[in-house]
């Protein structure tokens, strides 16, 4: 499930008041005007699908991410289905993958009629355990696709070797981790191509869908930009079956305005995150709850916050009970869901992440949240421990 947004426009100390897991209001306040005259330029000029906007954000982001090329598209899932497409990857062939994801990552794999092929999760960062890799790899494996999951980097070193190894491409799922880096390189410029998503509530979120895909190859670019147009390279020729994913200028020009904002906004969820840490310490938590680890490989840029509790559930109604708000990223493994049931996985087969399933709750981490909301949700977690003595 994706964040759901609050309709506060501003946070309030909370007292018995509740704030929205994401507020989207308090951001949009800071830049206002200057979205207003990006939209506005839109309007006047009339161009709404690709064109000036598109083509500017794709240059900024080239410099943001330190990629060679940058192609927009409608979604962040269109993103992950492109890049298989480029690759020319066919029904029957196998793509590794990790099944405690949003259900994109392996939907865009088994749209093509390719299969997912899951391998677990390292338990202490939630991404996929490139340890796993090996074992599962056929003479159909064509590629892996690993998730940057809540904004953490997954061990690229490992799984880099891995596919050169054995001539694998790489399409990095960095729909959450826009601005994380991995042994300072930006993700999206490490694998064959990167991946992300522009929902409203990712670190770069626009006013509705958007995604992009990078890559460092001039034919996989040229290629791309062919395919998220029908196929086709002049007007009512095609020369392939593409798909119709065009990004929009006014997401386009809301995004540009946005970009110029995203280190700050990143810096603040860092902050966030590290005000919980010492929070929960001081309230003799850090022995009880699970913390987001962060090898020292890896900025994280917090697009969620997670902790990890055996009373999770529990909990959670606790949090509710007292106006706390609280997402969990995600209740089931994909390997689990009637939609990949022809896979035959059964449970057990993957217990790390049906173990995560089970345990993680999503904290509010958005730049805007204040000490005093940070110091409630760590209070009403401690009511709980003392009150259960679990």
């Amino acid at each position: 499930m994706e964040a759901r947004y609050g309709s506060n426009s501003s946070l309030q100390e909370f007292r018995g008041k509740s704030f929205p897991f994401l507020d989207l209001q308090a951001q949009f306040a800071e830049i206002r005007e200057e979205v207003r005259a990006a939209i506005e330029t839109v309007l006047e000029d009339q161009t709404f699908i690709l064109g000036p906007e598109v083509n500017a954000l794709e240059e900024e982001l080239k410099g943001y991410l330190q990629c060679r090329f940058a192609v927009a598209c409608a979604s962040g899932s269109d993103a992950l289905l492109l890049a298989l497409m480029a690759l020319d990857l066919r029904p029957g062939d196998e793509v590794i993958t990790t099944p405690f994801t949003f259900v994109a990552t392996a939907g865009s794999i088994a749209r093509l009629g390719i299969r997912p092929v899951f391998v677990d999760i390292d338990p202490e960062t939630y991404n996929l355990d490139p340890r796993r890799i090996e074992p599962v790899i056929s003479s159909r494996t064509r590629a892996i696709m690993p998730v940057h999951l809540f904004g953490l980097p997954a061990e690229m070193d490992a799984i880099m070797k891995i596919a050169a190894d054995y001539n694998l491409a790489v399409i990095e799922d960095a729909a959450q981790a826009i601005g994380a880096r991995y042994n300072n390189v930006p993700v999206g410029n490490l694998g064959t191509f990167g991946c992300f998503s522009f929902f409203p509530s990712k670190n770069l979120g626009g006013a509705g869908d958007g995604g992009l895909i990078t890559t460092n190859d001039p034919g996989h670019d040229k290629r791309l930009r062919v395919l998220r147009v029908h196929g086709s390279r002049t007007k009512y020729s095609y020369e392939e079956l593409g798909i119709n994913s065009r990004l929009d200028a006014l997401q386009a020009a809301i995004l540009r305005v946005k970009l110029r904002y995203l280190d700050r906004w990143t810096r603040a969820r860092q902050v966030n995150a590290e005000r919980y840490r010492k929070l929960f310490q001081e309230h003799n938590l850090d022995q009880i709850i699970g913390f987001p680890k962060v090898p020292a490989s890896c900025s994280h840029v917090f697009n969620q916050f997670v902790i990890r509790s055996r009373h999770r559930d529990r909990l959670r109604r606790h949090l509710t009970d007292s106006g706390i708000p609280s997402e969990v990223y995600y209740p089931k493994p994909l390997h689990l869901q009637p939609a990949f049931a022809w896979l035959k996985y059964s449970e057990g087969d993957f217990s790390e992440a049906e173990a995560a399933s089970r345990d993680v709750l999503a904290l509010p981490i958005f730049p805007e949240l204040g000490e005093e909301q940070q110091l409630a949700v760590v209070e009403a977690i401690a009511r709980f421990y003392k009150i259960n003595k679990v």
